[in-house]
């Protein structure tokens, strides 16, 4: 904070990420038109009982569903258009083109193909929300004042406006502010929901619920051993040796140094966790809205958070997400062309092919590592206290402590920047005044 005050435009995007995260907020609290408020808490507390995806979507949207808001459907519509579109890269040599090939227009191109996606689903989401919502009702009152087609419209329509809206404000942090705008979002929604839960726990307490003061501090030393593990997890790297080769330029000598190539045990970050979440999330509660089937609901009924048949898909979703997101954004070929371009090598591996190899294999070792941590955190905890993990499960510590890692990490960078800068800043008045 002391530092802050020298770093005019690293507090300039700071300003800028907490007045966009604000205004996030502020909207998760507004209501859809036609909504009746007195009847809502009731209905959505019964169905996050019955159906605890509703919690974990709730989580994802901030708040934003259990309100019925015009962000009730948060930065989930955006995160499966970029899953379909990361997926496509692989099965079309078109779209590849376009992500690797075709420099900043190929990238915006990508962008807007994933805007038009988010639209599409949150069309698709927005429909089935409407339909749900209007055909429940708590104490005997329905939820929905004036349900209809014209509900089913207006509200299709307030939720596209708003999950737009949403992915424009992450954008705009990830453009003016600090850190990726769409995991900040992410964070503030279960950030948000903190306080809730103690006061939810601390009533279960007192009123002599299921909950007792001994089984909360057993939660509490189970997240503060998850926290700690995450953080040592997310430290780790393998650090493979790079030497460079001496080389004459001129009358000078260059190269002879040496330095590292880390290669992170988690590459892949909160992604894995996020995609596989959204992904199972969408069937669950898209297909009860539209297929009106006792055999699919009895086979939906087996795939809630806790059981075995969710737990397996969960991990070998997260799993495939790891390998498939860290092969996207790091290519040991393009590694191994760069080093033998500037020179470098890998002590006892030939340039070129061989280092290629060596990088890939090293990478897939860790990366396996890092997918069996990642479903550890995601899923043991969920086990061990399954009352409790919606609200206090792995997945929602592994997002919090991963993304304010990040945010830390980029606010150090600007830090030192701005040190730096400084410091060559005094060495040329130095050297004019000489």
């Amino acid at each position: 904070m002391r530092n802050l005050a020298g770093a005019s435009d690293l507090t300039r995007k700071l300003g800028w990420t907490i007045l966009f995260l604000i205004f996030y907020r502020v909207g998760v609290h507004v209501p859809l038109p036609g909504i009746n408020t007195g009847s809502l808490a009731a209905f959505f507390a019964e169905a996050q009982a019955q159906n605890p995806f509703f919690g974990l979507l709730d989580i994802f949207s901030g708040g934003g569903l259990s309100n019925v808001s015009i962000f009730s459907l948060g930065v989930m519509p955006y995160i499966s258009s970029s899953i379909i579109m990361q997926l496509l890269q692989v099965v079309s040599p078109n779209i590849k083109r376009l992500a690797r090939e075709e420099g900043q227009a190929g990238r915006k191109k990508i962008t807007q193909y994933t805007r038009y996606g988010t639209v599409l689903i949150a069309m698709v989401q927005g429909m089935a929300l409407a339909n749900y919502v209007q055909s429940m009702s708590a104490m005997d009152l329905p939820i929905v004042t004036n349900p209809g087609l014209l509900f089913v419209f207006v509200t299709t329509l307030t939720v596209i406006t708003g999950t737009i809206l949403t992915m424009w404000i992450g954008e705009r942090i990830t453009e003016k502010g600090i850190g990726n705008g769409i995991s900040l979002i992410i964070f503030a929604g279960i950030v948000a929901g903190i306080p809730r839960t103690i006061y939810r726990s601390y009533n279960e307490i007192v009123s002599g619920g299921s909950l007792t003061l001994f089984m909360a501090l057993v939660i509490l030393a189970v997240m503060a051993v998850v926290l700690v593990f995450i953080v040592f997890m997310e430290r780790g790297q393998r650090r493979i040796p790079i030497q460079y080769a001496k080389r004459q330029m001129g009358r000078k000598m260059l190269g002879g140094q040496s330095s590292h190539l880390p290669l992170r045990v988690n590459t892949a970050g909160v992604i894995p966790p996020i995609f596989a979440s959204s992904l199972l999330m969408f069937p669950t509660i898209i297909l009860p809205q539209f297929v009106d089937n006792e055999s699919v609901s009895r086979a939906l009924s087996m795939f809630q958070p806790g059981t075995p048949l969710y737990n397996v898909f969960f991990v070998a979703m997260i799993v495939f997400f790891c390998f498939f997101y860290t092969a996207i954004i790091f290519d040991p070929k393009d590694i191994a062309e760069n080093l033998k371009k500037q020179g470098g090598f890998i002590p006892g591996i030939r340039a070129g092919g061989k280092t290629h190899e060596y990088i890939d294999r090293v990478l897939t070792r860790i990366t396996l590592w890092g997918a069996i941590y990642i479903s550890a955190i995601c899923v043991l905890p969920q086990l061990l206290l399954s009352r409790y993990s919606i609200f206090l499960g792995g997945t929602s510590i592994l997002i919090v402590v991963g993304v304010a890692m990040d945010f830390m990490g980029q606010v150090e960078s600007h830090l030192i920047s701005h040190q730096y800068e400084g410091l060559l800043g005094k060495a040329r008045i130095k050297g004019r005044t000489g």
